[in-house]
Parts: C-alpha cells; sequence; structure tokens
C-alpha cells in the first residue's frame, strides 16, 4: 500500500507540473496562430503581395463571398496580385477571434468577426498547419453572416438573380 501512495503522490506532482506547461504551450501556439493572422489582414491592407503570400500554405484554399469563389493558392495570386498591383488591398477589423489547437500543436483553426468598411460585419473561419516550424493559412474562408430575419429575403434574392443569368 505504501508502494501505491507514492505513485499516486508522484503522479499527482507531475500533473501539477506538466499540465502548466501544456496550457502554457497551448496559449504560445494559440498566439502564434492569432500574429499569422493579424498579418494576414495588416498585408492585405497594405496591398503588400510577397508578404500576404507567404503567410499561405503551399495548398492553399481562399473561399470568397460569392458561391463562384473558391481559390487555390495559385488562382488566388493571379485575382490578388491585379489588385494589389493597383495599390489597393482590403480592410478587415478584428472584432473578436478564437483559436483552437488541435493536439500535437500542428494544426489550428479559428473563427473571427470582422468589420470592412464595404460589407461591414464579416465573418473569417479557416484552417492553418504547421509548415518548418510555422504556421501557414491552409483554408480561409470569407463570409457575410445574415441575420435569420433576413435570410430567406436573401436566399430569393440568390435564386432570382442565378436563375435569370
Amino acid at each position: 500500500m505504501l508502494n501505491a501512495t507514492r505513485v499516486l503522490r508522484a503522479v499527482f506532482l507531475l500533473t501539477l507540473v506538466v499540465l502548466p506547461e501544456a496550457k502554457g504551450q497551448e496559449a504560445n501556439e494559440e498566439q502564434q496562430v492569432s500574429e499569422v493572422l493579424d498579418a494576414l489582414h495588416t498585408a492585405a491592407s497594405q496591398a503588400n503581395f510577397d508578404r500576404y503570400f507567404e503567410l499561405y500554405a503551399r495548398e492553399a484554399i481562399f473561399l470568397g463571398t460569392d458561391a463562384t469563389e473558391r481559390w487555390t493558392r495559385a488562382e488566388f495570386m493571379g485575382y490578388t496580385k491585379t489588385r494589389f498591383e493597383t495599390g489597393t488591398g482590403w480592410t478587415y477589423e478584428v472584432l473578436e477571434r478564437h483559436v483552437y489547437i488541435a493536439s500535437g500543436a500542428k494544426t489550428a483553426w479559428f473563427d473571427e468577426r470582422l468589420e470592412n468598411e464595404g460589407l461591414g460585419e464579416t465573418r473569417g473561419s479557416g484552417v492553418l498547419l504547421k509548415e518548418n516550424g510555422e504556421w501557414k493559412v491552409a483554408q480561409y474562408n470569407l463570409t457575410i453572416p445574415i441575420p435569420n430575419e433576413l435570410s430567406r429575403d436573401v436566399v430569393r434574392q440568390i435564386r432570382a438573380l442565378v436563375d435569370g443569368i
């Protein structure tokens, strides 16, 4: 019985040391992911093409607000280059962000509420992967939240537009 008590005591003491360290590491990873997302928004606002795309993973996908906007990284680079060459990017102010780190700290996902001058409140969500020790955006999905009270009317308008094309 004495040995079992010692083992339990040792496990308890290890838990006191390891759990805070793991929580600290997770918070650090969350902070790193948040910094990448902040840098992404800053680079877009400054129309900084090189900086913007160095934050994306090699196989990244960008989903825009229009149903047709599903771009591979290469396709999105083509669209963005043309836009950024005018000196105009897009500016989104972060209102709220939630970041989650998967076990093993190689995958993260997030959702964020954003404010944009033209679109109003939007939502970004996506996934980041750790590539060579750095967090990279693997998928970004930009949406415009529609209040439930307006959704049926908006759907009706979208159907009318699609059917009219």
